[in-house]
């Protein structure tokens, strides 16, 4: 069993992600893993029967799974961001990621995933693997 009940799958490869995805790790609870990883690509297949690139935060907690505009929004919330910063990162989610992958030569567009879902249960069965899997990441898998 891990310490987290909330995980945050992100593009490892990108360098703004992998920060941002270090600094959210200091919020209780919340571990990252990197999209490629054998355990990330597991659970997205469990809960969307394919794997999007896209970033994903799923809560056991709240059996919820917040993707793209919706997860960056979640996260700004749980870390404290006043809801004026919520709403500008949600808001403009895509701009903000085509500017992120024009500066950091990121070349690999987001699938179009947006919103919040239910945790689906072959994904709940695979949420401890998730969630080990981020507290075993020290660094950011390439």
């Amino acid at each position: 069993m891990s310490d987290y009940h909330a995980v945050l799958v992100f593009d490892g490869d990108c360098p703004f992600c992998s920060a941002a995805a270090s600094a959210l790790r200091r919020l209780p609870g919340v571990g990252a893993v990197a999209w490629n990883d054998d355990a990330a690509q597991a659970f997205l297949a469990a809960q969307f029967d394919e794997t999007p690139f896209a970033l994903v935060l799923a809560d056991s907690g709240t059996e919820r799974v917040y993707v793209g505009r919706e997860a960056a929004r979640e996260l700004c919330e749980r870390a404290g961001m006043p809801a004026l910063v919520q709403d500008v990162v949600g808001d403009n989610y895509e701009s903000i990621a085509d500017a992120i992958r024009t500066v950091t030569g990121v070349d690999r567009d987001p699938d179009p995933y947006h919103g919040v879902y239910p945790l689906a249960d072959d994904a709940r069965d695979r949420f401890d693997a998730l969630a080990g899997s981020a507290g075993h990441t020290a660094k950011v898998r390439r």
